[in-house]
């Protein structure tokens, strides 16, 4: 068994999962990362490198990890507690959900709050970690949330990541009767409400007036099981989101390139992909930031590839495997929803979950 320490905080990580395994990769520009494994990997496609044992010195080690992401569409009690508790069972490093009051096809369609699903995800599991991917301020302001993040994650023992981005311009934009904010002003909501959040679940009490944003005398009392205070994982390609993910962030978030899901191939996307993650070096060298205390995400489904990794275990291990070698840590897949976006095959899923990082690393 794997066993990891979290290189941010120093705390020890539960033992490694089917869903989590160590591979080798050509070196990179990022440093080995803490609680590395020995195993050795080969590329698993046709133009990666075909190194034998004496590469093996030019090599670093990279955690992949598996998660997967369940809408909150589930009544608790007639599939909601099955389908999280599956979660844990098969694996996987985390489960998360999307933070929308609606969203896109499932608009008019059952859908449940972010943190209630979430407590009650913690209440009947015990190791899975669980976060949202992501949550914005479109409808949260950092008073509240950090509350609500606080109690989440004491009702969870410590095992709450928050995905956090800018949010976009659907119905969660507009859905308080508020404007729709201009790109900038988006950007400026967001930069202030990270710095907000930060401060409200590391202090014992906050007073602060902003742009946006304001907290008088806010409590968040006894705070956080993780300490200084639970991850944030934040989702930026842009030079401001991407600045505030060095300077605040323990992971970062990318679904790749939206201008290319259309139109663009896997291998624009890849590129695409390789250049974000190069940007994110760069932000963090200008922030004295070691760009390998970062673990990086990538939540599948909205790159030219669709559900492709999803249609067998060959065809994961072909999809990890090429972004691994970008210095994805962590592959984040949809959990099957029939007649839908997400409508792929349960029985190769939960193949895909117990054995598709094992025949990776192999």
């Amino acid at each position: 068994m794997l066993v990891t320490h979290s290189i941010v905080q120093g705390a020890r990580r539960s033992p490694a999962s089917f869903t989590e395994r160590a591979i080798r990769l050509p070196q990179t520009s990022y440093p080995a990362r803490a609680g590395g494994h020995s195993l050795s990997w080969r590329m698993p496609f046709p133009d990666g490198p075909d190194a034998d044992d004496g590469d093996r010195a030019d090599r670093i080690v990279v955690l992949m990890r598996l998660s997967t992401v369940i809408l909150p569409i589930y009544r608790w009690h007639e599939q909601g507690r099955e389908v999280w508790q599956r979660a844990e069972e098969l694996g996987f490093h985390a489960a998360y959900t999307y933070d929308h009051l609606s969203w896109r096809t499932f608009r008019d369609e059952p859908w449940f709050g972010a943190v209630p699903t979430l407590t009650a995800a913690a209440a009947v599991t015990s190791r899975v970690r669980l976060g949202t991917l992501v949550t914005s301020p479109n409808f949260r302001h950092p008073v509240t949330l950090a509350k609500d993040l606080m109690s989440l994650d004491d009702v969870s023992g410590g095992r709450v990541v928050l995905g956090i981005g800018s949010g976009g311009t659907g119905f969660d934009a507009t859905v308080l009767g508020q404007e729709a904010w201009t790109p900038r002003e988006r950007a400026d909501r967001f930069a202030e409400f990270v710095a907000l959040l930060d401060r409200l679940l590391t202090h014992g009490a906050v007073s602060e007036r902003g742009t946006y944003y304001a907290a008088e005398e806010a409590r968040n009392i006894p705070g956080c099981v993780q300490r200084p205070r639970l991850p944030f994982a934040v989702a930026a390609t842009g030079p401001r989101g991407l600045g505030l993910t060095a300077r605040y962030g323990q992971a970062w978030v990318t679904t790749g390139d939206p201008a290319l899901f259309e139109s663009g191939t896997p291998e624009q996307s890849r590129a695409a992909i390789r250049g974000q993650v190069e940007r994110l070096g760069e932000a963090c060298a200008a922030a004295g930031r070691d760009p390998g205390e970062l673990e990086r995400i990538m939540l599948t489904g909205f790159t030219p590839d669709r559900n492709t990794p999803l249609d067998s275990v060959d065809a994961f291990v072909d999809f990890a495997g090429r972004h691994a070698e970008l210095g994805i840590t962590e592959i984040v897949l949809h959990h099957p929803i029939p007649d839908s976006d997400f409508a792929t095959d349960p029985k190769v899923f939960e193949r895909i979950a117990t054995e598709g990082l094992a025949q990776l690393a192999g």
